[in-house]
């Protein structure tokens, strides 16, 4: 019951807030579901319980009692707080950077991985030493072979000590 309550959407949505003419009640949901809650962040002002977030809701609905278009509710509201409180901004100049992000961290990802083996694979593991061999080999394990063996292609390991 819990997951249900969680999860059903648009319960931030107070039935006060509700409009009487459905049609009009599922345009505004329509556009408060493209508006982004400047408080959250991460979530349409339809989603949002945050109180900027109501206040959103109700200029959206009152906008379209008063009998504005759905464009010119967004645009009312972009006029006030930026392309930021849309959820899909256009993309232009402004909100280049907002479109590239994602592009370059992921650039920078794969840069950064690349890098970090590359000096991983410059810097090499440290050879076993005759010691920590005949130790492996007393043990049981056979050592991995050395970087002396693998150039002369025996692939056997050091001699054992003597």
């Amino acid at each position: 019951m819990l997951s249900t309550a969680l999860l059903s959407p648009a319960l931030a949505v107070e039935p006060s807030e509700k409009l009487a003419d459905p049609k009009l009640e599922a345009r505004a949901r329509a556009i408060a579901s493209e508006l982004r809650c400047l408080v959250c962040q991460n979530q349409s002002i339809d989603d949002s319980d945050a109180p900027l977030a109501k206040d959103l809701r109700v200029i959206v609905r009152e906008r379209l009692k008063d009998g504005a278009s759905d464009a010119e509710v967004r645009d009312y509201v972009v006029a006030r707080y930026g392309d930021f409180v849309l959820l899909r901004p256009p993309v232009k100049r402004e909100t280049l950077l907002l479109w590239a992000a994602p592009a370059l961290a992921l650039i920078g990802g794969v840069w950064a991985i690349f890098t970090a083996m590359r000096r991983n694979r410059r810097s090499g593991a440290a050879a076993l030493t005759a010691e920590e061999r005949a130790q492996l080999r007393a043990l049981g394990v056979e050592p991995p072979p050395s970087r002396r063996d693998a150039g002369e292609g025996n692939g056997k390991g050091d001699a054992q000590p003597s």
